[in-house]
């Protein structure tokens, strides 16, 4: 293929290479999201005049103190983002063309039906109706925001092709510009979920835009001055666990605006799990089997199920928080997001690597270098 000529693939060809695998805190990420869970709750509990405190730093419904968490999460992973491989997406577009079909035209509306069939009808009995409209509003969100970058530590475990994953992620991002607004208005208008789309607007502007930009301008200036080797191996090695760290700090927060809806529907986080989970199962279904259809090779097909089955859940959480604030139950649903993400997620990767012969690829080493 053409595309891995291009100089800035290469790049990330070589910080893909230099990963062993899936780092600690990632590959733990759901114990430290309950331990998350368990010291919010009781800063909730015990220390309400801390979450009293934080929620008056706002301005237009967005909170201060998350937002500014929100930023350390993503700006790195904007930081690895090398949109200079766009200019050769024509050159091998079928998986491309996967990626962006599933994401942008099945996943948020099946994300849809299956969340509203459980918390309307399977869990009609457990789930009250203002409470299940509002998981089914953590749901779409979920649905509407595509992984951005934990989707390269599964490319990186099912041997996928490092350099075409960064097209298919920064297409990814491009089109979350456009399509993540219209999506979530749409899917939660038709939920009698009134969405002021100003707001809506500014979380996009403020959680994709300004970490977007700022990653772009970044690697620009770094790879001036400092050169590829310095950017991939000093610069980017700096903001390592700063995203997990980001994020957990976030959940602490949040957690704790939420503890009493926890404390009172502590089954709840169960039956949010469930249609989260089974959602997942079947995006990557759709999408792997799609590859199959398409006769793409496992190195392309494997992380383009991966990129439909997780969810950019970081900005998942920051648009519920803008939109319906820290304490609603809608940010509690997108919470539980990454509570289902990891370990899912990893059993996804088994599979994956236990089928790579169903793509003609059986004498390849599965596991090799793991």
């Amino acid at each position: 293929m053409g595309i891995e000529n291009n100089v800035g693939i290469e790049n990330s060809v070589k910080e893909k290479k230099e990963k062993a695998g899936i780092g600690f805190f990632e590959k733990y990420l759901t114990v430290w999201v309950l331990a998350c869970m368990a010291v919010g709750i009781l800063v909730g509990k015990f220390l309400p005049a801390i979450p009293d405190t934080l929620n008056r730093f706002e301005i237009a419904n967005v909170s201060i103190p998350i937002a500014i968490l929100i930023w350390i999460m993503i700006y790195p992973m904007m930081l690895k983002v090398d949109f200079q491989s766009i200019k050769n997406v024509g050159k091998n577009p079928k998986g491309l063309f996967l990626t962006w079909v599933v994401n942008w035209l099945i996943k948020p509306f099946t994300m849809f039906a299956i969340a509203a069939f459980f918390f309307y009808v399977v869990f009609k009995a457990l789930i009250p109706p203002e409470l299940a409209k509002d998981y089914l509003a953590g749901a779409v969100l979920l649905g509407a925001a595509p992984c951005t970058a934990m989707v390269f530590v599964w490319s990186h475990l099912v041997k996928g092709n490092p350099a075409y994953t960064v097209v298919q992620v920064a297409t990814n991002d491009i089109i979350i510009l456009i399509a993540f607004a219209p999506i979530v208005a749409f899917l939660l208008g038709i939920s009698d979920i009134f969405v002021p789309m100003d707001t809506l607007i500014l979380s996009v502007v403020l959680f994709v835009v300004i970490p977007l930009a700022a990653g772009i301008l970044t690697r620009m200036y770094v790879l001036k001055k400092k050169g590829s080797d310095y950017f991939q191996n000093v610069f980017l090695k700096k903001f390592d666990h700063i995203t997990i760290v980001g994020l957990l700090l976030t959940l602490v927060i949040i957690f704790a605006f939420q503890s009493e809806v926890i404390l009172a529907n502590p089954l709840h986080i169960v039956l949010i799990a469930i249609p989260l989970t089974i959602q997942t199962f079947l995006i990557f279904a759709v999408s792997y089997g799609g590859g199959k259809l398409l006769k793409l090779p496992h190195d392309i097909a494997a992380p383009a199920a991966m990129i439909g089955a997780s969810n950019f859940f970081e900005l998942a959480i920051a648009v519920a928080i803008a939109l319906f604030g820290t304490t609603s139950p809608v940010a509690l649903a997108t919470t539980v997001g990454i509570l289902t993400e990891v370990p899912v997620m990893l059993l996804l990767v088994k599979i994956a690597n236990r089928t790579k012969d169903w793509f003609g690829e059986k004498n390849k080493k599965v596991n090799e270098n793991n």
